[in-house]
């Protein structure tokens, strides 16, 4: 009678678990947990409680999710694992060789799951799409989502609308033609496709110039879809972040605005068809992509509140946008600038000239990277603040030329270190009503890991160097900080197991979960 009550009261513990089961925690990418058994009184005590080492060579940069007493985390080259939450041990592995010969810009990552019912979805470096028995990791499907030998790759986690699987792809760099795809969770057939890069007789070819001045420029136009995009149920719409233009530098080979590169777009989650888009940076050559979360948050407006989408971009500048229309509501920069003096109420920036690269380069800032690049920001409902990694400081743009090669590096050219101070990091939070930073927290370097805000009154982030850290939410104060062993440059999650609350994340190779005494 004992042992049964015992497990009766487990059960019912453990039914009152949070888990994560999205890449952003929510549809709108907030990544913001109610979660508060950690917070600003008792982090001092937070400590590791295990440690799951993959032996892997490369960097994870997974969110994992959580759901059902179990953690599921994606690994560099094609691996994935389920792990058990009581102790981190392996359940099941999944893995599979990627093909030789990859056209790679920063290594064979990945970035995590979407789950819909028992079924788990991936994308494989390769740019297929894999879905996985939860229970067993078993392979039920695949399906090619384009063709790596032309330069496309799979990074990015893929997001559950309906039972759609959604995903982006990689490949700007190598002359791709970039697109949002959203895939049957069932059969793995594709439901439809929407290219990033605007081709004859579609909106926005004319941005590509002629076939006398750009030829077939719009076919290898990058536009590349990377990191996760967000969705509204209310409005059924699907938001989703792209990428440069390609060739990055050299923007003499496609002249035009280069629609719909460096730009959120709109999609009906049914149909697939664009129903707005906001270009952040027409004619972008300093590989500012827009690929950063766009974030759904209702902001209040000259007193009413309007449905807003909010990105702190590449290009250095915050932004707000009505995410009904994608008409600007707020543009200001964060960090350093040069390019442009600001952002007209059009929503086009104001160039400085003298900015492009050239043969004998250009100083610009921010730098190749950004003020913000892809790493996962947080909002929180109870701060009303946003929150990202930055960088700030300039770098030099060249400018080359040489013809293209199918599945061939075709960035157009490189940039180098400019005189004066390196570039340093800060964390930021700003106020998306205003665009004003509420605090400017100063780093070495740019903070290489995602945000997570939780009602705790806790930011939580990580570095370069192996560093997991924890702010105060309300002033950026940092109060707690863990060496890890290893570079993180993946965004923690939190969630909680037999009623107490933990804090993942991936470090290096090996995901570390934390917890109170």
């Amino acid at each position: 009678m004992k042992t049964s009550v015992l497990l009766l009261m487990m059960g019912a513990v453990i039914g009152q678990d949070t888990g994560w089961r999205t890449y952003g925690l929510n549809d709108a990418g907030w990544r913001y947990s109610e979660l508060k058994q950690i917070d600003t009184g008792n982090i001092a005590q937070l400590a590791p409680k295990w440690i799951f080492q993959s032996g892997l060579p490369g960097t994870m940069e997974t969110t994992p999710l959580v759901e059902g007493g179990l953690m599921y985390v994606t690994g560099p080259s094609n691996h994935a694992y389920a792990l058990d939450l009581r102790q981190g041990k392996p359940i099941w592995h999944y893995s599979k060789t990627p093909p030789k010969g990859l056209g790679l810009c920063c290594g064979e990552v990945n970035r995590g799951f979407a789950t819909i019912g028992d079924r788990l979805f991936k994308v494989s470096i390769e740019d297929t799409l894999i879905a996985l028995d939860k229970a067993s990791g078993e392979l039920l499907w695949e399906t090619q989502i384009a063709d790596h030998r032309k330069g496309y790759t799979g990074t990015v986690a893929p997001i559950a609308v309906k039972n759609l699987v959604v995903v982006g792809t990689a490949g700007a760099e190598f002359g791709i033609r970039g697109f949002v795809d959203a895939y049957d969770a069932t059969t793995g057939k594709r439901v439809w496709r929407f290219y990033t890069v605007a081709g004859p007789g579609e909106p926005g070819a004319d941005t590509w110039g002629n076939k006398t001045t750009a030829g077939e420029a719009w076919q290898r136009g990058g536009g590349s879809t990377w990191i996760t995009g967000t969705y509204d149920p209310e409005l059924n719409l699907i938001y989703w972040g792209t990428g440069n233009p390609g060739p990055d530098m050299n923007g003499d080979l496609r002249p035009g605005d280069n629609l719909f590169t460096c730009s959120v777009v709109a999609l009906d989650a049914d149909t697939g068809k664009l129903k707005w888009h906001f270009q952040f940076t027409p004619h972008d050559t300093h590989d500012w992509d827009a690929i950063s979360d766009p974030v759904l948050v209702d902001l209040d407006v000259g007193g009413r509140k309007v449905k807003s989408l909010i990105q702190a971009n590449r290009n250095g500048f915050f932004y707000a946008l009505d995410r009904t229309n994608g008409k600007m509501l707020l543009a200001k920069p964060y960090t350093k600038v040069s390019w442009a003096s600001g952002i007209g109420h059009d929503g086009r920036p104001k160039l400085i000239a003298g900015q492009e690269p050239s043969d004998e380069g250009t100083t610009s800032c921010p730098s190749l990277g950004g003020g913000h690049n892809w790493q996962a920001t947080a909002y929180s409902p109870q701060t009303g603040l946003y929150y990202f990694g930055s960088t700030t400081g300039c770098q030099i743009y060249y400018k080359t030329r040489h013809d293209a090669i199918e599945g061939q590096w075709y960035q157009l050219s490189t940039v180098d270190d400019a005189k004066g101070p390196p570039l340093s990091g800060a964390v930021i939070a700003i106020d998306p009503k205003t665009g004003d930073t509420k605090w400017h927290y100063e780093m070495l370097s740019s903070p290489s890991g995602g945000m997570l805000a939780t009602a705790g009154g806790l930011v939580f982030t990580g570095d370069r160097y192996g560093y997991f850290i924890a702010m105060d939410a309300k002033t950026g104060k940092v109060v707690w900080k863990f060496p890890a062993g290893a570079g993180i440059s993946a965004p923690p999650i939190t969630y909680t197991y037999e009623g107490k609350q933990y804090v993942a994340v991936a470090s290096g190779s090996s995901i570390i979960a934390f917890g109170l005494p």
